[in-house]
């Protein structure tokens, strides 16, 4: 499997065990929640920089994403 579905994911499944929707986690960094749904669906790649504003606003640690 593809590393930015892979990630994608992982993204997700953290945010469903944090019971936070796509809309929720989208008004957290500012994007819309089409692009949260991109990066779920590893359609979208994430920058570093992004990576680490979503472990952030997920509240873990960019290991655990990775």
């Amino acid at each position: 499997m593809d590393i930015v579905k892979k990630f994608g994911l992982k993204v997700k499944k953290v945010r469903l065990s944090k019971q936070m929707s796509q809309g929720n986690l989208a008004k957290k960094l500012g994007v819309g929640p089409s692009y949260i749904s991109q990066i779920e669906r590893g359609v979208q790649n994430v920058s570093l920089r992004g990576i680490e504003k979503i472990a952030k606003a997920l509240n873990v640690s960019i290991k655990e994403l990775i």
